[in-house]
């Protein structure tokens, strides 16, 4: 099984790959699979603006989601580490996830969300739009409050329950990566 972890932010200021990097870090303490840090800021993708959508047929006119095409399409399932602004997921993970269709079918996917309030509605916001590409999203959350999770809103410093939830998160990927990809 590849696993590809997926950074849910771009801004600069973002503290999103420093909980990606702690997910991958009790991630690669597992043998029953591989795990990727897939930071959607390296692929650079434009604005969503293709003439035809991907549900129809995968020729991208943007040169830049010839390689995102190529790295989700290469994984089995994923772990979405998302940032919750006003309440929902951030537009560069709208836009990465719009991008494609078919590369995300029959996979499953885990998150790690946080926030003010845990990223919950930004959780659920990701649930019902990975619903359409047909991602089976698993019930087990990690949650984690901008507050107490992070010193000063900026540097990382979980919980240490977390990890626990984490570990079922993974557990759950795994076994829901596994059934799925005997139906691709």
């Amino acid at each position: 099984m590849k696993i590809g972890i997926i950074t849910g932010s771009t801004r600069d200021s973002r503290v999103n790959l420093q909980v990606a990097e702690w997910v991958k870090s009790i991630a690669e303490k597992r043998t029953d699979a591989d795990f990727e840090l897939v930071d959607i800021k390296d692929y650079n993708l434009p604005k969503f603006n293709e003439p035809i959508t991907a549900i129809m047929i995968r020729d991208y006119q943007a040169s830049e989601a010839k390689p995102w095409s190529d790295k989700i399409d290469s994984l089995d399932g994923f772990i979405f580490v998302l940032a919750e602004y006003n309440k929902g997921i951030t537009s560069g993970l709208k836009d990465a996830i719009d991008y494609l269709y078919q590369e995300w079918n029959n996979k499953a996917a885990g998150i790690v969300s946080y926030g003010s309030t845990l990223g919950v509605s930004a959780a659920n916001d990701l649930r019902l739009i990975l619903s359409v590409p047909k991602v089976a999203t698993v019930g087990t959350q990690v949650a984690m409050n901008l507050f107490t999770d992070f010193q000063d809103m900026s540097k990382f410093n979980p919980a240490p329950f977390h990890q626990k939830t984490v570990i079922k998160l993974l557990d759950e990927v795994i076994a829901w990566s596994t059934a799925l990809k005997t139906i691709r």
